[in-house]
């Protein structure tokens, strides 16, 4: 078997792996950012739920967050793979399909990170909410500002500061679990350096080039976020 240097199995030439690193890295990217805004949506549904909602409501967003903290994102995944799947195929057989009908595994993925992303997301939308003023809520109540006003001038302005550290967090989460998805054969990063170091067995090779790459977008999303964070307090007086 010929053997390359490492810079020719990672470079772009006829025997090297980059274009399909650097494509999984971005599919990597793409799935967990859809995950990512996904639970974004559902996080602050919860998060509402949580503040505002009555008893019944406030007991469902409680369930929701502990069972979706509680389990692994790998079962999650399983879950939502197969149990979205024997849903599809039960519907499929009404129409005389039979077999196996397996939900695309971007989507798949996508929804499984959304999810679970969400329930830590609905938390840190809480914690945030619970440091705005209410001397200032008050205020525009005095005022008779209306309530969606105030939640557009206020409370969400105030909300986004206060919790884009945490969301911070939470797409770094985001981002690993996204390499659990290769598990239903979305290829990203993980999965691609699997492929890649089965073909060559030079597995310390690509394993410790997918490491580096999760670092650059790690480091990068550092920076974004970062940025965000100072955009969000200029103006603000740090005690």
């Amino acid at each position: 078997m010929q053997q390359f240097s490492y810079f020719e199995l990672i470079g772009f030439g006829p025997n090297g792996w980059g274009d399909a690193l650097l494509l999984a890295a971005a599919m990597t990217v793409a799935v967990a950012f859809c995950g990512y805004l996904i639970g974004a949506m559902i996080g602050a549904l919860i998060s509402w739920a949580k503040i505002t909602g009555n008893r019944p409501i406030r007991f469902f967003a409680e369930t929701y967050t502990t069972i979706l903290r509680g389990i692994p994102d790998l079962l999650v995944i399983y879950l939502f793979y197969f149990g979205g799947s024997a849903a599809l195929g039960a519907v499929g057989s009404l129409f005389g399909a039979k077999g196996f009908i397996g939900l695309p595994t971007f989507l798949t993925g996508a929804m499984a990170i959304g999810v679970v992303s969400a329930a830590y997301q609905a938390e840190v939308f809480r914690g945030a909410f619970n440091s705005v003023a209410r001397g200032e809520m008050e205020a525009a109540k005095s005022m008779g500002m209306p309530k969606f006003l105030m939640f557009r001038r206020i409370i969400a302005p105030q909300v986004l500061r206060f919790a884009i550290p945490g969301l911070g967090n939470v797409w770094q989460l985001a981002l690993k679990e996204s390499a659990l998805i290769s598990v239903i054969g979305l290829v990203e990063l993980l999965r691609q350096s699997q492929i890649a170091a089965g073909s060559t067995r030079r597995p310390f090779d690509f394993y410790i080039t997918a490491a580096m790459l999760y670092l650059v977008i790690t480091l990068i999303s550092t920076i974004i976020f970062k940025r965000a964070e100072e955009k969000a307090r200029r103006g603000i007086r740090r005690a």
